[in-house]
Order: structure tokens, then C-alpha cells, then sequence
């Protein structure tokens, strides 16, 4: 059994006068989103024995402040490939994941992220894709299990989406149009 979590960077912030899009920090509603996320992630008990993520500035940032929400660092290793990664590129991250791994954090960008989630979990009647198939906003956290033996035994349709939640489900603050 394999468990995978993702996570979408924060809300960043497009006043920010940065030459690249890769440098755009995140905004103040993305930092308490993302902290807030982290002591969700902490308040369910998730933990991750591997985290791999996009090196693009609001990703660093938006870890920084889950591991300030979550009350620890999660010795993250950065790939290059996630920094907006299509669905294929980030599956092909996944399914070359350590076997060793169990339960793994991926943090990157839509839409690859929510591409990557609707090719794995079968269409269904419940709520859960329905709502990423609507939206996957920054800071939302989708947590898929797979009944594999090792990561390259992931693929379309075979996890079962376990949770979603948005910033907002936590805080309606954190919602669309607030600040």
C-alpha cells in the first residue's frame, strides 16, 4: 500500500515585481494558508517519509510554512522536472519513488496537479473529485492511497482519493475574494 499526498503551492503574490515567474514569492493570505495547512496535516496525524518538490521560490516558501504550521522540517529533495510539471511528467516522478517509501508528500503547480489527480482516481459519484474536478485552489492538500506494491505499479484510475481540502474548508477567510 502506497499513500500519496499533493500539495499546490500557496497563493503567490503578482505584485511582486520579480523577473521570473520561477522567483514569485508568495502574498500574506498564501503564508497563513500554507501554516494553517501544516497544522491540519499535523492535527490528522499525516506524516511522510519522503517529500519532493518543485525549487520554484512560492513552493520553498509555501513548505517553509508548512513546516512552521506542521511543528517540523521534512527534509525535502527538490526536482527540477515539478516546477510546472504536466500530469505525465509527475507521474513519471511518482512511479519512479523508492519502493522503500510508503508515504510520500509531492508539492508543485496546477494544473498539472489536479491533472495528475483526476488520471488517477477513477470517475466516481462522491464529492471528493467533483470538487477537484471544479477547483484546485493554492494550498489545497489531495491524498490518494494505492493498493501497489511499489510505485511504478501507480497509474490511471487506480487510487482510491482518500481526503481534499482546501484552505478555505478550515478558514472562509481563505476563500475566494478575501484577503
Amino acid at each position: 500500500m502506497k499513500s500519496l499526498t499533493l500539495l499546490r503551492h500557496a497563493k503567490s503574490g503578482w505584485d511582486d515585481p520579480v523577473a521570473r515567474d520561477f522567483d514569485r514569492p508568495l502574498n500574506g493570505k498564501g503564508k497563513r494558508a500554507a501554516a494553517m495547512m501544516g497544522r491540519h496535516m499535523r492535527a490528522l496525524g499525516l506524516s511522510f517519509d519522503h517529500v519532493v518538490a518543485s525549487p520554484a521560490v512560492r513552493v520553498m516558501e509555501t513548505l517553509d510554512e508548512i513546516e512552521r504550521g506542521y511543528g517540523k522540517a521534512l527534509n525535502t529533495a527538490w526536482d527540477r522536472r515539478l516546477y510546472l510539471a504536466s500530469a505525465e511528467t509527475l507521474l513519471d516522478v511518482v512511479q519512479e519513488l523508492p519502493d522503500s517509501t510508503g508515504d510520500v508528500l509531492l508539492v508543485g503547480h496546477n494544473p498539472g496537479l489536479e491533472d495528475l489527480v483526476l488520471m488517477l482516481v477513477p470517475e466516481a459519484m462522491d464529492g471528493l473529485r467533483g470538487a477537484i474536478e471544479q477547483k484546485y485552489p493554492t494550498a489545497s492538500v489531495a491524498r490518494m492511497a494505492f493498493d501497489v506494491a511499489g510505485w511504478r505499479g501507480v497509474g490511471a484510475g487506480g487510487a482510491v482519493l482518500e481526503r481534499f481540502v482546501r484552505p478555505r474548508d478550515l478558514d472562509p477567510t481563505l476563500g475566494p475574494d478575501q484577503d
